[in-house]
């Protein structure tokens, strides 16, 4: 199998592909990997970056998924497929280490090596080429994808894996200074650690893994560390088996048909479900606090605040400090906060990409003006010519973000490029039911 991506673009008169996959991320790579041994399908995937890279900046000292190996770019589509997890780890002889290490949970830095791996098995990737437009052909019935590289590449199909940026609060917006958000943590970490006092705004997994990684150099840096959350408790994410269900083809079904305002209100209710902090992490933290406590004398220069908002935030250059503008809003007490180090765990949200801007007339928006996806996941109009990896929240609940899910997703997509099922689409796989039946319950 060839090792290295395409080295050029071919010329604008190429032959039409079958699709192309705009973006690199693990959804799209999945789709890649899967798509490779068909014949049939001539795809073509452009990436911005000069190669694969998933959350670089949250490799942390054993950080690891949240989700098991088998949850990997192909295996719950196609589990003989050469790019599977087991495999690489073959490849890499490890295998026989993963299994005396006895944890389903590979570590973030190891799946990150696992998808560059799999990239570099692939011929038909883009790298260093950005998408500036997309337009639509009506006669030749062909998108049109131009690049900043000067080429046309045009397909019958595209399927978007741009991925979420990073989220910045409205309150944070052009604010200045050197805040970071936690997506490039790593590569600020030493800097931040040299200020005087750092505070942290969010919460969620990568919340959690920054403030365990700043609280045990406490002493070391001898800063003041706060970290403040607008969520009532420092939830744990729920993986009981009946509720992972949920991540499942008939909650899809489920979801997706319900009233477009339950669906949004679903949204709002239930970010613990694939939002929330590992067991064992909220567990360390409270271990660290009380063993930094017993080793400092009884006192930790740190704060840890709930149900606490972000209403504004100011910028100070002469002093290097921020002045944040919190509310604890059970009690509906304004407060303020100065602090010179300033992350913010705000998570991502998707934006549709400009370079669609030409097609837009073309796709599908619901009533909030988010990508509208229907149940197989494409959001044009003719219902299979556009399809949409993640940013689906509001149209296919949990399972959007869910990396277990995206062997499922992609075996869909794939079904519908050829027009007929390639690898088994499952159905039914909970013992639950989530509908009410019509009538009485036999």
């Amino acid at each position: 199998m060839p090792s290295s991506s395409l080295e050029s673009p071919l010329p604008s008169t190429a032959k039409p592909r079958d699709f192309i996959g705009i973006g690199l991320g693990p959804f799209n790579l999945g789709l890649a990997c899967l798509t490779a041994p068909i014949g049939e399908l001539d795809g073509l995937f452009i990436e911005s970056k000069p190669h694969f890279e998933w959350h670089a900046g949250m490799f942390l000292d054993g950080a690891h998924l949240q989700t098991p190996f088998l949850s990997d770019l192909v295996t719950l589509a196609d589990p003989t497929s050469p790019f599977s997890f087991l495999n690489y780890l073959k490849d890499q002889d490890r295998l026989y280490s993963f299994y005396i290490r006895e944890s389903f949970y590979p570590l973030r830095a190891e799946y990150d090596a696992y998808c560059r791996w799999a990239a570099d098995r692939l011929d038909n990737v883009l790298y260093s080429t950005t998408v500036t437009e997309v337009t639509y052909d009506e006669d030749a019935g062909l998108y049109e994808v131009r690049t900043d590289r000067g080429e046309t590449h045009r397909a019958r199909h595209l399927v978007l894996g741009t991925g979420t940026p990073p989220h910045v609060p409205d309150a944070c917006a052009g604010l200045g200074g050197d805040l970071i958000h936690n997506s490039a943590y790593m590569r600020h970490k030493a800097e931040l650690q040299r200020k005087k006092s750092i505070t942290l705004i969010g919460s969620g997994q990568s919340a959690a893994e920054i403030y365990h990684d700043l609280l045990a150099e406490i002493d070391v840096h001898g800063y003041r560390l706060d970290w403040i959350t607008r969520s009532p408790r420092f939830f744990p994410l729920e993986y009981t088996k009946l509720t992972l269900e949920m991540t499942s083809p008939e909650y899809v079904d489920y979801f997706h048909a319900l009233p477009e305002d339950t669906r949004y209100d679903l949204e709002g209710r239930q970010k613990n479900l694939f939002k929330g902090i590992d067991g064992q992490l909220i567990d360390a933290i409270f271990d660290l606090l009380y063993q930094k406590r017993v080793t400092g004398a009884g006192r930790v220069p740190t704060t840890l605040m709930t149900n606490t908002a972000l209403n504004s935030a100011t910028y100070d250059p002469a002093t290097g400090t921020y002045t944040l503008g919190l509310r604890q809003e059970e009690q509906e007490r304004d407060f303020s906060l100065t602090t010179e180090g300033l992350v913010l765990a705000t998570g991502y949200a998707y934006t549709l990409p400009t370079f669609l801007d030409p097609v837009r007339e073309r796709l599908n928006f619901d009533g909030r003006g988010r990508p509208d996806a229907a149940r197989n996941y494409s959001i044009d109009t003719t219902g299979r010519g556009v399809f949409l990896q993640n940013g689906t929240v509001h149209n296919h609940s949990i399972t959007s973000p869910d990396l277990g899910m995206a062997a499922y997703r992609n075996a869909y997509i794939i079904g519908e490029l050829l027009g007929r099922q390639y690898y088994k689409v499952e159905k039914s796989i909970a013992f639950q039911q989530f509908a009410a039946p019509e009538g009485s319950l036999a």
